[in-house]
């Protein structure tokens, strides 16, 4: 199994999955066919195998399509036994509750994931 690697562009995010379990995906998310796009990622995420993943979860913008695609890759992620401890890291802009709440309720989907809410400033 190899790392996944997409360069980011205005409308999908920059996505880095290492193999060693570091995982990221950082940007925005408004691709025109999210299956297209989170395709690969899902099938990548069913592959992995590793001791555990910090899985960074960085959009400062994505819409309702990609959300729901992002839960799909969170739960293969979830179920995938061939993952020990998993880790997420979802950052959200200051004052950006929604984001918030959509990785609180992400979190309440999941059996085994935990979760760590990182509040960044508010860009300038």
């Amino acid at each position: 199994m190899k790392g996944l690697s997409i360069i980011g562009t205005n409308a999908t995010p920059e996505v880095v999955f290492n193999t060693d379990g570091k995982l990221s995906v950082t940007g925005r998310s408004l691709p025109e066919n999210v299956e297209l796009f989170f395709g690969p990622l899902e099938e990548w995420m069913t592959e992995l195998e590793t001791e555990a993943v910090l899985f960074d979860i960085n959009l400062e913008y994505f819409n309702s399509a990609s959300s729901k695609k992002i839960l799909d890759l969170l739960k293969i992620l979830d179920a995938n036994m061939k993952v020990g401890k998993i880790e997420i890291v979802w950052h959200y802009e200051e004052g950006d509750d929604d984001c918030l709440e959509s990785g609180q309720i992400f979190e309440e989907m999941l059996i085994r994931s935990s979760f760590r809410y990182v509040e960044y400033a508010e860009a300038a």
